[in-house]
């Protein structure tokens, strides 16, 4: 059994692209993002008029373990990213990244989430439900270069979900 997350979040800046791309690279090595949507993303994460929150999640060693994104229009919010280094899955570090962004989605006063996630990504998919995240659809060929549909999912009232989620699951 994996040991229960230890990482610390805080807010994603310009200086940790590098080794968010270094984690986006060894987790989804076919589509990761590139360097200039993570500037374009972070661009519209500060400010009055903000609409977007990014976090990092880095262990007691100061390594970067996790990293999460949302993005939010008018009352909708869209889950954009969640990455959880491989060592590890199980701790509850996902969980926790995703409460984070729906507390975020709740305070721009989104009253719903989306999201994409592939197919074959069972884990995250169980991680989304988990948080009453419904499947309601199908994004064919989604993910290029590999040509990986995606599963689109849809979450009603965030505020709801975080208060009754356990975290470490």
């Amino acid at each position: 059994m994996t040991e229960p997350v230890t990482a610390r979040l805080r807010e994603m800046r310009w200086w940790d692209i590098d080794r968010v791309l270094g984690l986006e690279k060894e987790l989804f090595p076919e589509d990761a993002w590139s360097r200039g949507m993570f500037w374009s993303e972070l661009a519209h994460a500060r400010g009055p008029g903000a609409t977007r929150r990014y976090l990092v999640a880095e262990n007691a060693d100061g390594r970067m373990v996790g990293y999460a994104g949302v993005a939010c229009s008018g009352d909708l919010a869209d889950i954009q990213t969640i990455a959880v280094a491989r060592d590890q899955w199980g701790t509850g570090l996902g969980g926790l990244l995703l409460t984070e962004l729906l507390k975020a989605a709740t305070a721009f006063e989104c009253a719903e989430v989306m999201l994409e996630c592939r197919i074959d990504n069972i884990r995250a998919q169980k991680l989304y439900e988990r948080f009453g995240f419904e499947a309601i659809g199908f994004r064919r060929g989604y993910y290029q270069p590999g040509n990986v549909d995606a599963l689109v999912m849809r979450l009603t009232d965030p505020a709801t979900s975080v208060q009754g989620t356990e975290i470490n699951g």
